[in-house]
């Protein structure tokens, strides 16, 4: 382990710079969107740097301002933390990377990167933080970017969309504020090794099991989660296609990440209780996600539901809970966001080609037809969301079905049920993606999609072509991906260890 490694700070300062920088290059659009990629890669690079410290090793800590924790503020990068970074670095990249190329009017405006970069470096700081507290402040400035971001788009529903999700989401931090004050007043600090060392020593009491409760409802909403997913359709559909990309890839992962340190180290012993409701949560997501995106025809509230039936199986894994289900969750939450983000991009490329700002499948039908590259595109990415080998969403549907055979070894007779459940949910997702291919790509346009765009005319085709050859590489060269999760999840059954990591005992 390694304390003050001022290393820990920079997946959110590299973009906290980038984006004051961005603000004194407001004249000059372009300058703005090449500083995004070079932010965007340059994040990446210092988390591989962090990545190979975390294996090396172990935790790394940073304190601020040289205060011991429990009394001072310190970011912790373990190998949770680095997982989950790595997936915000490849989609931010990837957007940052499609915003450049991008015509829209909104990714012009002077506003748009530094918003951007500043959501990028809340992002990583949810990911970074080691007291609830912070978490809270970094989640917070991600909710208020968002909300900026969606409310500025070229769809005329982009205010009343973000409106709601603000007030939403207001609910969901009273839930997080509620829950962090309920911890505090058990246990008297906000450090999160130290709440659960504290939790340890004294066990579960009725507080720390209602504060538990509270703790997950506010990680479910911000999740999008059924039945928290209410916001979420109206809010990724209007949003512009990177900020969509990122929203319904990786911003709802921020909810994941809250339950996995919830059950597996702040208060580890509320979680056969939890589990139970997140296996519940999970099957009930794939079924309703799935036949509403099998119902709906717009094309990027199709991927928004098919968000909450991908979320459900991650929640069924979290509530397994043996070592091989959280490694399917790690897994499975990783490969969504690079499948999910290259969709919702074609899907805006295809959006792009209409003077009308709606992607329902009536307005859009054969939008796709002259478009083979983004067709093809769309088509592998499809394959993968519904874990059609050899791609990368196969990868993922596999490692659920081990976890759930290890949970039913491991005494849970019940997990062959939902196991058979989720089977079936995913058929689902390989009806509505094959639905929308054939409606957009593969029908000739009528007179409704008339004097459509060509193919290669200021499409943003770049990013989604390589997060789509990133889900054929994972798919066909899985075992690195699979070996860090399977590592990940022992270390998380083991707090102890990040428990020493940060408090230094």
């Amino acid at each position: 382990m390694a304390h003050n490694n001022w290393l820990v700070l920079t997946p959110v300062l590299t973009h906290l710079l980038a984006g004051v920088v961005s603000l004194a290059l407001w004249r000059y659009n372009r300058a703005q969107r090449v500083l995004g990629v070079f932010s965007g890669g340059l994040a990446a690079l210092f988390i591989a740097a962090l990545a190979i410290g975390v294996a090396q090793n172990g935790t790394q800590v940073y304190r601020l301002g040289g205060w011991q924790p429990p009394y001072g503020i310190a970011l912790a990068i373990d190998g949770l933390s680095v997982f989950f970074l790595a997936m915000v670095a490849v989609v931010v990249f990837a957007a940052m990377l499609y915003t450049w190329q991008c015509a829209d009017k909104c990714m012009k405006r002077s506003s748009y990167i530094p918003l951007a970069l500043m959501q990028a470096a809340a992002l990583n700081g949810t990911f970074l933080t080691g007291d609830i507290f912070t978490f809270f402040v970094f989640m917070e400035l991600l909710v208020v970017t968002s909300v900026v971001l969606v409310a500025g788009s070229d769809n005329p529903d982009g205010i009343e969309a973000a409106t709601k999700y603000l007030l939403i989401s207001a609910c969901g931090t009273l839930f997080l504020l509620i829950g962090i004050a309920m911890i505090y007043g058990s246990f008297g600090t906000l450090n999160m090794a130290d709440i659960a060392r504290l939790s340890a020593e004294t066990g579960g009491t009725g507080l720390t099991n209602a504060s538990a409760v509270v703790l997950m409802c506010a990680f479910l909403l911000k999740g999008a989660v059924f039945p928290f997913h209410f916001w979420q359709p109206d809010f990724h559909t209007t949003a512009p296609a990177p900020q969509s990309a990122l929203l319904s890839s990786v911003v709802v992962k921020v909810g994941v990440y809250g339950l996995l340190r919830l059950i597996t180290l702040l208060l580890p012993g509320s979680a056969p209780t939890l589990r139970l409701v997140l296996i519940m949560l999970g099957l009930i997501g794939i079924g309703f996600g799935g036949v509403t995106a099998l119902r709906t025809h717009n094309v990027k509230r199709i991927l928004a539901y098919s968000t909450l039936a991908q979320i459900g199986f991650i929640l069924l894994a979290i509530g397994w809970g043996t070592p091989l289900a959280l490694a399917a969750a790690l897994i499975y939450a990783f490969n969504h966001a690079l499948i999910k983000s290259a969709l919702l991009m074609l899907a805006g490329l295809v959006a792009s080609r209409t003077t009308t700002k709606t992607s329902s499948l009536a307005a859009s039908h054969g939008v796709g037809y002259g478009m083979p590259w983004i067709s093809a595109l769309f088509f592998v990415g499809g394959l993968a969301l519904a874990g059609i080998p050899p791609l990368n969403g196969f990868i993922s549907k596999l490692a659920i079905v081990q976890g759930g055979a290890e949970a039913a070894q491991s005494g849970d007779p019940n997990s062959w049920v939902w196991l058979g459940l989720a089977v079936a949910g995913s058929i689902l997702s390989l009806l509505y993606i094959t639905n929308t291919w054939q409606n957009v790509f593969q029908k000739p346009p009528d007179n409704r999609t008339a004097n459509l765009k060509p193919e290669g005319e200021g499409d943003s085709w770049l990013a989604p072509a390589l997060l789509i050859g990133a889900c054929v590489a994972l798919g066909l060269f899985a075992a690195p991906l699979v070996d860090a999760a399977q590592s990940i999840a022992v270390q998380i059954t083991q707090p102890a260890l990040y428990i020493s990591a940060v408090l230094g005992g």
